[in-house]
């Protein structure tokens, strides 16, 4: 049996560093075509078992695209686990080519899987999206200068404000055209907006952002979002459970429509008011509410069902 072979990729802007696990060998390609290319051709002759790259605000995200593109194994993984690992093992210091090293190493201990990487399509979508992010807290921006500005200054700011408003209009209509002229996506969207409580921003949210939604068991989701409450026990003592981690652009569209669920969706209302009944503070009724819209949206998708003011098989 062949002995299971792991490359790591360390990105970053101009170049990538790649190492191997167990073999410990190391290369540097440039990050750009004719890079990836050689880096490409370099990774098929070794037939690894995995490809790791970290998550780096989006300059991994050719070289991935082209791993999938080729049929090899590939994940992107977390920076703060591949991080805690490093420390872990006592490795404080950090260079590029440690990093890749380091990455090659998690792969091999944590017996990380390969995971799709988003298509073209995809990934397109998911720009749209963040690109909205951008809009929305520029005019929030300016909204704050405006309440203080001179005339002189508020004019100017007024003009900016609505030109921003158009192009967030604009963009609004690109994300709904992109969704609603793939069968798969929009699907995806009527079965989500037949909620109460979830509108269009927060399906475009859920479509571009948390693709693996109905794929995953109703534990797995939560956690994958970041609103499943973990233990903080030790012997006798019985910690606050907390939530953290996961993923922070999900959990913000899920909390507005939380929000919206407790004044429209008769399911939520009465979970969240019974929660208030017993006393429980309103951010923490208000999350638990979040857990449920998800478990029910999971549901929804993996049964391919539209809305029923029914709790859903788990």
């Amino acid at each position: 049996m062949a002995t299971p072979l792991y490359v790591g990729i360390d990105v970053s802007k101009h170049r990538l560093d790649v190492a191997t696990e167990p073999a410990g060998e190391g290369r540097s390609f440039t990050n750009d075509q004719g890079g990836i290319d050689q880096l490409l051709d370099w990774v098929a002759k070794l037939a690894p078992t995995l490809v790791v790259l970290e998550a780096t605000g989006g300059y991994q995200m050719p070289l991935a695209s082209a791993l999938g593109a080729a049929g090899q194994p590939t994940a992107v993984v977390n920076p703060r686990q591949v991080r805690d690992y490093a420390k872990a093992r006592g490795i404080l210091a950090k260079t590029d080519a440690i990093d890749a090293a380091v990455l090659a190493g998690f792969a091999a201990a944590m017996q990380t899987q390969a995971r799709p990487v988003p298509d073209r399509e995809a990934q397109r979508l998911k720009a749209l999206v963040a690109r909205r992010r951008d809009l929305v807290a520029m005019i929030g921006a300016e909204k704050n200068r405006l309440d203080t500005a001179l005339p002189v200054v508020a004019r100017q700011i007024t003009k900016h404000i609505k030109w921003l408003q158009k192009q967030l209009q604009a963009l609004e209509d690109d994300i709904d055209h992109t969704i609603r002229t793939s069968p798969v996506w929009r699907e995806k969207d009527d079965l989500l907006q037949s909620m109460p409580g979830i509108g269009p921003v927060t399906s475009f949210v859920l479509i571009a952002e948390l693709s693996e939604l109905g794929t995953l068991s109703h534990k797995q989701i939560a956690a994958l979002v970041g609103v499943a409450p973990f233990n903080c026990d030790s012997g006798r003592q019985r910690g606050q459970r907390t939530c953290w981690g996961g993923r922070a652009e999900v959990r913000k569209a899920l909390y507005m429509s939380a929000l919206s669920a407790t004044r429209h969706n008769p399911v939520i209302i009465a979970f969240y008011q019974h929660l208030i009944a017993q006393g429980k503070p309103f951010r923490v009724a208000l999350i638990a509410c979040m857990h449920k819209l998800l478990t029910h949206l999971n549901a929804m998708l993996r049964d391919n069902a539209a809305w029923q003011p029914a709790a859903p098989s788990t």
